[in-house]
This record gives C-alpha cells, structure tokens and sequence, in this order.
C-alpha cells in the first residue's frame, strides 16, 4: 500500500460517523483512530501526535470546545476540524476563535471531508516549509500561526475566497479570523490591517 498519508484522529459520540470516516480515511491511505469522547482523545495524544484532528463539536461529557481549550494549539502542530450540526454553528465559530481550522458541517460527504484535510495538511506543510514571521509588527505575538497565515494572505491582497483556496479552509472561516486579527490589531479595515503590517516591515512609522 506504499506510505501512509498521515494520521486523522476522529472524536465523535455517534458511532456511525467515526465507522464511516475510519473507513474513508483508511481506504485513502491514512491511518484512522477513533474516540467515542474527548477524554480518551486528549489522553491519546500525550504520547501519539496525528496530522489531523476531525473534532465534533457538540458530544456528551466534555464537549468539542472543551477539548480545545485542554490543548495547547500555539504548540499542537496539527490542523483541527470541528464537526457541527446546522444548530451548532455557533460553537463552530467559537472553536475557530479557540484555533481550530475550520469547520465541518452534517451531514456531510466523507469524499469532501478526506478532500479538505488533504488539503489543510498541505497547507499547513507549506506554511512550515517558509518563515512565518517575515514581518514583525506591535501586535504580532497576540496571532496564533493561523491568524498569521490568514494576514499574510489578506496583506498580500487575497480575497476571502482566494486566501481559503490556498489556506483550506471556507471563505466564512477567513472572515472569522479577519475579524479576530483586526480586534487583536486594533485595525479599523483591511486597508488599516495592511498599513500596520508593512510599515512594520519596512521601518516606516507614522
């Protein structure tokens, strides 16, 4: 079967769905793991590190935000989907702003979902591959990695569509972000977000 495509860890209280993304995922080449709940998750990845984490949202016990406030994304190095239902946008939102990548809505196809953490996997090695912190600007130590990712695409002059495309992740997720970045910032717009960066990077204040 050749190398494996990373590991994917599936949290999620509803059997059917982790049987039916473990499948997917090991028919694609990955290494599947499965967890009814988030407490033998987080004990997993004491010593297990996955490429990819599909997190639901809403599950008994400790939910899906809960688990992400338990880990340390400034230093946990893999991309986190939530899995949401239509009532649990939300929380979806509010995981994005707790550092999950992006969201997953139910019901869902699981084609697109192996589609879209290929994707996010990628993405994320790419933005390994180069210096993050190519402007130093007052404010920069508030972003995490990915409110990084996302003001370097905003100042380079993506859309929220285009900047998605490169990042994986939905054009809605990149205006969460947008939004986190300039409160963290204190920009006004996107022209006061661009200002504040590169005249950080080129010394010019004023």
């Amino acid at each position: 079967m050749g190398e494996s495509s990373g590991s994917v860890f599936i949290v999620d209280d509803d059997s059917s769905v982790r049987d039916a993304l473990t499948v997917v995922f090991d028919l694609e080449g990955f290494t599947a793991r499965a967890f009814a709940n988030g407490d033998d998750f987080l004990e997993a990845i004491g010593t297990d590190a996955p490429d990819c984490v599909l997190l639901d949202v809403h599950m008994p016990g400790r939910s899906g935000l809960d688990v992400l406030k338990a880990i340390d994304l400034s230093t946990f190095a893999a991309p986190v989907f939530v899995i949401s239902g239509q009532g649990d946008i939300p929380m979806a939102v509010s995981a994005i702003k707790l550092g999950a990548v992006d969201f997953i809505e139910k019901p869902f196809d699981a084609e697109t979902v192996v589609g879209r953490v290929r994707q996010a996997m990628e993405a994320m090695r790419r933005a390994d591959a180069k210096p993050r912190d190519a402007h130093h600007f007052p404010g920069a130590e508030l972003l995490t990695p990915r409110e990084r990712d996302v003001l370097r695409e905003i100042t380079a002059g993506a859309s929220n569509k285009e900047a998605g495309r490169r990042l994986g992740i939905s054009p809605r997720t990149i205006e969460v972000h947008r939004a986190r970045i300039m409160e963290k910032l204190g920009a006004r717009n996107a022209a006061d977000l661009v200002r504040i960066v590169l005249t950080a990077g080129t010394g010019e204040h004023g």
